[in-house]
């Protein structure tokens, strides 16, 4: 079953999350890692908002262990993200 994530990561900045995007060879605009069906973030009073749409939990866990974890404390975020998880009804996709 599809899982909806929400990471909210206070004091993190956007200039921040483009490195760990970079980091991890994507683009903006482009394709998602494996396993990823959607993807957005936004900028909060406190910090930057996540939300990603993963094929499974599962899937998620092992991207966030092998890269989220790592590449967010090499871009310097300080703290830990609150996380919440959703499991999905339905998604749409372009086209």
């Amino acid at each position: 079953m599809a899982v909806a994530v929400e990471m909210n990561f206070r004091g993190a900045t956007l200039d921040q999350y483009d490195q760990v995007i970079e980091k991890m060879s994507l683009t903006p605009g482009g394709s998602g890692p494996p396993g990823a069906i959607s993807h957005w973030v936004a900028k909060t009073d406190d910090g930057i908002r996540v939300v990603d749409v993963w094929e499974t939990r599962e899937v998620f866990d092992r991207f966030a262990e092998e890269q989220i974890g790592p590449y967010t404390r090499e871009a310097g975020f300080t703290e830990e993200p609150d996380m919440r998880f959703y499991d999905v009804h339905n998604h749409l996709t372009a086209g």
